[in-house]
């Protein structure tokens, strides 16, 4: 038999609500809708939803408040919610998940995305009625499935990022295994934090491949010449950070997005004198200064085509010299600190 659900949604726009609506008709939902947040809150009083999909920036009462007043009632708490958002910032949708929301969905809405999204929503919701109706094990159900959606979207990402490095490849002398090598040097500096999550460090590990993979975007003449570069040609050499940055800040997506950071700020120095922007300590994000060590370590460890490989003892002397001027002081104490950890990184084959 097939499931009927109850959606409302909540905007202060009709025109987006229509929208929705058209999207999603063909699911057969049964659909409600309010114009603000008061009408809302009355409305949830008088039906049972199995869904909200909630605007955050309303009149006289925004959705995060609204949300809040959900979560307090035990009557509504446990309908999920989805934001919908313009505003696809880091601190706007941890916001919405601190106070319950289950995912959130830019505006304008993508069909496949926001037909996903609720579909896999409405059916952990049902998993959960079923569940808590024949008295089983609820958490364990929906971690689980969560995982399994996540897992998806996360292994899609990586899939990304591993073309667009095999394309870096195809393009200049920088080998798969120094991709390896840096996201291999990269994980263990990450993990040596100690202040990252285990999230944070896969990011890490993840996205480091990304880091010159705005050099596709130099001609090949500057990306391979074997001798110095001319004033003019560092310049067009050091645009593969803005390059890379312009084509990946649009992604929404976690580990594209840490792609971006690394890519852009990666060429940073912890004085303030790097590239493209100038930023200075901490300024720079983690990712790209746990990067930015990693990347020099292997690049002057390896043969180029402008250079001949360094010793290893050379590098590290070149390493520690710029801890304060270059590179973040407490990650060159922890690259000291593990210096046999690193060498067997670089000296894979």
């Amino acid at each position: 038999m097939e499931l009927t659900y109850n959606i409302l949604i909540v905007d202060d726009i009709s025109d987006n609500i229509k929208v929705a609506m058209n999207i999603l008709k063909e699911n057969n939902y049964n659909f409600s809708f309010a114009l603000n947040g008061k009408e809302a809150l009355e409305i949830v009083t008088t039906k049972k939803f199995d869904l909200i999909l909630l605007d955050i920036m309303m009149p006289e009462m925004n959705g995060y408040e609204v949300c809040q007043q959900l979560k307090a009632d035990p009557r509504t708490q446990d309908i999920p919610v989805i934001f919908l958002t313009a505003k696809a910032d880091v601190d706007s949708i941890t916001e919405g998940l601190k106070l319950g929301a289950v995912d959130y969905i830019t505006k304008p809405f993508h069909s496949e995305e926001l037909i996903a999204r609720v579909t896999t929503h409405l059916e952990l919701y049902h998993a959960k009625e079923v569940l808590k109706q024949n008295n089983l094990d609820l958490n364990v159900k929906i971690v689980e499935r969560e995982k399994r959606y996540l897992s998806e979207l996360e292994q899609t990402q990586k899939e990304i990022i591993y073309l667009l490095t095999e394309l870096m490849e195809s393009t200049s002398d920088e080998t798969g295994r120094h991709i390896k090598r840096v996201a291999d040097a990269s994980k263990l500096l990450a993990t040596l934090h100690g202040a990252l999550s285990e999230e944070e460090i896969n990011d890490v590990y993840f996205a480091s491949p990304l880091h010159d993979i705005g050099k596709v975007t130099i001609p090949h003449e500057v990306l391979n010449k074997p001798g110095r570069y001319t004033e003019e040609e560092f310049k067009i050499m050091q645009e593969h950070t803005t390059n890379a940055h312009k084509f990946l800040q649009h992604s929404q997506r976690r580990l594209i997005k840490a792609g971006d950071i690394i890519a852009y700020q990666h060429h940073e120095k912890w004085d303030g004198t790097g590239y493209p922007q100038g930023l200075a300590g901490e300024k720079i994000h983690i990712y790209a200064r746990i990067v930015a060590i990693a990347d020099v370590l292997d690049a002057l460890t390896h043969k180029r085509v402008y250079k001949d490989a360094w010793s290893f003892e050379e590098v590290v002397k070149y390493i520690i010299d710029r801890k304060g001027k270059q590179f973040d002081p407490y990650l060159i104490e922890l690259f000291e600190n593990n210096i046999e950890s690193f060498k067997a990184i670089v000296e894979e084959e």
